[in-house]
């Protein structure tokens, strides 16, 4: 087919073959964008916490009414409510913790390599327990060992600020502190200068995410101290059945507010039920973006089908003649599908560009990596198609107006 004659009828009419096309670049630049956006919050719902069966984790945090006053008394407290929780029927493993993955709230600390050092060279999640979170947790040990109860330190902010001595940490956070060469064994420091404090690695696991679950790497910097941190407060993590689930948090409860009245459980959750919370939003804006993309691709074609369809009608006597000529309907129709495409990747163009610069803006501004190509070569494929789909209707009324119209009058 002779493109040229189809060109100058677009130059001649070019106001509505502007609008399409103007139309589909803008679709093509958030709907490429928007599908990216989409698999990039479902995957980030998605990571992997570290910790081994999600379902089987629990937490309850509990709390005096009136502190202990001791140091003593506040830890046996802790070692017995500990005792209490491990004697319910069907919990597995407990830890006594400062925090928890996807909590959403914990302990943030600088770490350096040299206390002379200026600026830190990592941040970390801090997670303290005396017990074993590698157990409680199902975490993957991958290098070094696990605590013993040799490797635990009492800190007791009443009397100095030293957290500890001994550390396990990321399979992330090592290959940031020391990226050609195995940790365990090796010295990091809180944070630097006189007050820097020296941590012994021990081990390393394969991941624990941090309880803000940070997006890329910032959420799998995270330390463990075999530290029992002197508090009245007090956070358990419960490994257990997650058949009895429900009924053991009732048990845990009921079994610490018994053992010593006047305190409050403040919290008590499972760890599902934490992933949830934290990426609620992040599901929530790939339902929206899924929603905008339909309804944008919907709008696109509706007005791809309007527009052939005033062409059409415009030029039915042009049509007609072109059939009493000898045109056969699949020419008809091979002309307007023709035209569609040519308008249709002028606009693709556009919106290629513009796609490319959206993104560099949400690579700025939202931290998101740069948009694929895969992405913009099936936004185009998506646009060719419904483009196609949209003016094969229109077309195919064209087509099959008879040659007699030629002689009626305008």
């Amino acid at each position: 087919m002779e493109i040229r004659p189809i060109l100058s009828s677009l130059l001649r009419n070019k106001t509505g073959a502007l609008l399409i096309a103007a139309q589909i670049a803008l679709s093509l630049a958030i709907v490429a964008n928007a599908l990216y956006i989409i698999r990039d919050r479902l995957e980030v719902a998605a990571r992997p916490s570290g910790v081994d069966d999600e379902n089987a984790l629990l937490r309850i945090s509990i709390a005096p009414l009136k502190d202990p006053e001791t140091s003593e008394a506040i830890v046996a407290m802790q070692q017995r409510d500990a005792e209490l929780l491990r004697a319910i029927p069907g919990v597995q493993s407990v830890a006594w913790t400062n925090q928890t993955p996807l909590s959403q709230s914990g302990w943030n600390m600088g770490l350096s390599l040299d206390p002379k050092q200026t600026d830190s060279s990592s941040n970390t999640a801090m997670y303290f327990g005396p017990d074993s979170l590698v157990k409680t947790y199902g975490l993957k040990l991958v290098e070094g060992r696990d605590f013993t109860d040799e490797d635990v330190y009492q800190s007791d902010p009443k009397v100095d600020e030293t957290l500890g001595q001994n550390a396990i940490i990321t399979q992330a956070l090592a290959s940031k502190l020391w990226p050609d060469g195995k940790a365990a064994g090796k010295t990091m420091y809180i944070g630097n200068g006189a007050r820097a404090q020296p941590l012994k690695v021990i081990g390393v696991v394969e991941r624990l995410q941090t309880p803000w679950s940070n997006l890329g790497e910032r959420g799998e910097l995270s330390t463990i101290l075999a530290t029992r941190w002197v508090s009245s407060y007090s956070l358990f993590s419960l490994r257990v059945d997650p058949a009895q689930r429900d009924r053991i948090l009732k048990d845990a409860e009921a079994a610490l507010l018994k053992a010593m009245p006047g305190r409050m459980v403040v919290e008590k959750r499972a760890m599902n039920e934490d992933r949830d919370r934290r990426y609620r939003d992040d599901r929530a804006v790939a339902w929206m973006l899924v929603t905008v993309t339909v309804l944008l691709l919907l709008v696109t074609a509706s007005g791809i089908v309007g527009m052939a369809t005033l062409w059409v009608n415009q030029r039915r006597k042009q049509i007609g003649v072109r059939r009493a000529l000898g045109a056969r309907q699949f020419d008809i129709l091979r002309y307007f599908i023709t035209e569609n495409l040519m308008i249709s990747t002028g606009g693709i163009v556009a919106g290629l560009l513009l796609a490319l610069g959206l993104n560099q803006l949400l690579v700025s501004e939202l931290e998101l990596n740069k948009l694929p190509l895969g992405y913009l070569a099936v936004g185009s494929l998506v646009l060719w198609l419904l483009g196609v789909l949209a003016v094969y209707g229109p077309a195919s009324r064209a087509a099959s107006i008879s040659p007699a119209i030629a002689t009626r009058s305008t």
